[in-house]
């Protein structure tokens, strides 16, 4: 694809959707990074369900932490792999407490120490609370840059390297929710909704469905 194109892309959904965000429900950057480390093979609704009773009763690295594993487990049991995500965020607190003054660090690489936290979740933390031009592919982002052929690559690194080579400065802090929007609800795994897509003219993908 070449960059007249992916620039027409990119325009038009920046025109459909000016200020993009995350559909997960959050209040500070503390709520994001906790919440973000929950949907981990979770969808954004199932995680929103169990932190919009969460949060109101433990939004801080000290509260979440006084819950314990198993006080934190009965919030969040109806989320996937709820155990072992507990015990992440118990740790995660405690490590926030302890090194960083209870506060989400705008560090990559403290930000992945902190368990539960890998490069996909600190780049949606350093994109979404701190503004950096980061894109963490996930597999709808994954999906549509192949699929469209913005940016092709066999894995979610490949895929992120050839996104941030390939996206112009202006685009780059908003692109990573504009992909994810995009195969949420318009190319979509399995039927591809291509009669409704803004940017079918501009796509290459070779089996569009009407």
């Amino acid at each position: 694809m070449n960059k007249e194109k992916r620039r027409e892309i990119l325009t038009r959904l920046r025109a459909a959707n000016p200020h993009p965000t995350t559909e997960l429900n959050f209040a500070s950057s503390f709520e994001l990074l906790i919440a973000v480390i929950l949907s981990a093979q979770a969808t954004d609704v199932g995680v929103n369900k169990a932190t919009d009773k969460l949060f109101p009763v433990a939004n801080t690295p000290e509260k979440i932490h006084a819950l314990g594993v198993a006080g934190l487990s009965e919030y969040i049991k109806t989320i996937g792999l709820y155990n072992s995500k507990a015990k992440n965020v118990i740790e995660t607190c405690r490590l926030l407490i302890e090194q960083h003054q209870s506060k989400v660090p705008e560090n990559r690489e403290a930000l992945e120490a902190l368990p539960g936290v890998g490069r996909k979740t600190a780049n949606v933390v350093l994109n979404t609370a701190f503004g950096w031009p980061t894109i963490a592919v996930d597999t709808h982002i994954f999906r549509v840059s192949n699929r469209t052929k913005l940016a092709m690559g066999k894995t979610v690194e490949k895929v992120e390297e050839k996104l941030i080579k390939v996206v112009p400065a202006e685009f780059k802090v908003d692109v990573h929710h504009w992909l994810i929007l995009h195969g949420r609800y318009t190319c979509i795994a399995r039927k591809p909704r291509c009669g409704s897509c803004i940017i079918e003219d501009l796509c290459e993908f070779k089996d569009k469905i009407e």
